[in-house]
């Protein structure tokens, strides 16, 4: 079994040469974001579906409202007049009353997606031919709308989306998921960016030019769909136009409080993952730096091996995590909690194993298969539905592999 063992640390190596891509596609990117400029600025219209209250709802909306931006406005749906956010949403309108803000209540029902159905409402009231979608548990800077509006002066740009990073409560799990999405799916979206270019769309922001929008259907085409938001990149992408991805300072809540609840909806994004792009997702056999760290250092022929194997895959983790986390995006819960790092690389590998069997989710109340991208509504079956702890708008954040 020489040629297995000999086999299994020659792809114990894949993992290794990842990071430095990474690393190498991390450095390329905020370069040129850092010397991108800011000065286009058309109106825009701010398109935000909600459902219930997230946590510290009122600043996550009131950050919108604070833009350097000559001329916007911001839209806000809700499903029912009986919403927990909409005491927050009037607050809002009340305290800022020198800026367009308007609520639409109980949109039509298109489809399956309640998210989508509110976005084909904001999209028709909408003044403005750049709408920007974001979801409701999202907190800008002030210069966010000129980072998202700029790329569109490139007529050929059809959509812009946005890296984003975590904000957590201050427990283990929330910092845990803040530290995926700095060190695990940050770094995927930048390499399939450098591999492939950017054919998808992350759910902390998408934003569209009404033209762009309407040559895949408009919002309309996309009630049915689970990962709304990689649709929309990726069929404007496969319409010839440019998907632009930019950095624009954007952070989304971690708030899961347990074990349980981390490790569900972990589950529901990779199923939503695999369900998307399944080639892509089992190319990330070959992307799991601790697992293959682990086998290569048992099956190693000699210490020295072994140990370099571990020097190696440490170094290079280590080195994404400041080049992308610390160094491009201040994430600055990871200068603190970089040593997390290998025990989400763990869950990580224990998830993305489970959801290569797994297939149902519940949203909402609701349970669902997912086949094709689609979700299809299905019988109550407990011992094989995931339940979503939030909205269904984020799985595409994973979607990009």
């Amino acid at each position: 079994m020489l040629w297995l063992r000999w086999g299994i640390l020659a792809a114990a190596v894949l993992p290794l040469l990842s990071y430095l891509f990474i690393i190498f596609a991390a450095r390329s990117f905020f370069r040129a974001q850092n010397a991108a400029p800011r000065d286009y600025t058309p109106p825009a219209s701010i398109i935000k579906p909600v459902h219930g209250l997230d946590h510290e709802a009122y600043e996550n909306f009131a950050s919108f409202c604070r833009q350097d931006y000559p001329e916007y406005e911001i839209l806000f749906a809700v499903s029912d007049e009986h919403d927990d956010a909409l005491p927050v949403i009037r607050e809002i309108i009340e305290d800022f009353p020198a800026l367009s803000i308007r609520l639409l209540v109980a949109p039509k029902k298109l489809g399956a997606n309640d998210k989508v159905n509110k976005l084909c409402a904001m999209a028709r009231a909408a003044r403005h031919d750049l709408l920007v979608q974001s979801d409701a548990d999202i907190r800008v800077g002030a210069g966010y709308l000129r980072s998202i509006a700029a790329p569109f002066r490139d007529a050929n740009v059809g959509a812009v989306t946005s890296l984003f990073t975590g904000i957590t409560t201050g427990s283990l799990w929330p910092e845990l998921e803040a530290i995926f999405l700095s060190t695990d799916f940050m770094p995927s979206v930048l390499m399939a960016r450098e591999v492939e270019g950017v054919h998808f769309a992350l759910g902390a922001t998408v934003a569209v030019t009404r033209a762009s929008i309407e040559t895949i259907g408009g919002f309309e085409a996309l009630t049915d769909e689970a990962a709304d938001d990689y649709e929309i990149g990726f069929r404007i992408a496969a319409r010839g136009r440019e998907v632009a991805l930019v950095d624009a300072a954007v952070k989304t809540w971690c708030t899961l409080e347990n074990l349980s609840g981390f490790f569900i909806q972990r589950l529901r994004w990779a199923i939503m993952a695999r369900q998307s792009r399944p080639l892509g997702y089992l190319g990330l056999t070959f992307t799991q730096g601790l697992p293959w760290t682990i086998l290569a250092a048992i099956l190693a022929p000699t210490h020295l091996l072994t140990v370099g194997f571990v020097t190696a895959y440490l170094i290079l983790r280590l080195a994404v995590v400041w080049t992308i986390g610390i160094w491009g995006l201040r994430d600055d819960l990871l200068k603190s909690r970089w040593w997390l790092v290998p025990l989400w690389d763990a869950f990580a590998f224990v998830i993305w194993f489970i959801s290569l069997v797994w297939s149902r989710v519940r949203w909402q109340g609701v349970e669902y298969r997912v086949a094709g991208g689609r979700l299809i509504p299905v019988e109550s079956n407990p011992e094989t539905i995931v339940e979503a702890p939030d909205p269904i708008s984020k799985p595409s954040a994973d979607l990009p592999l």
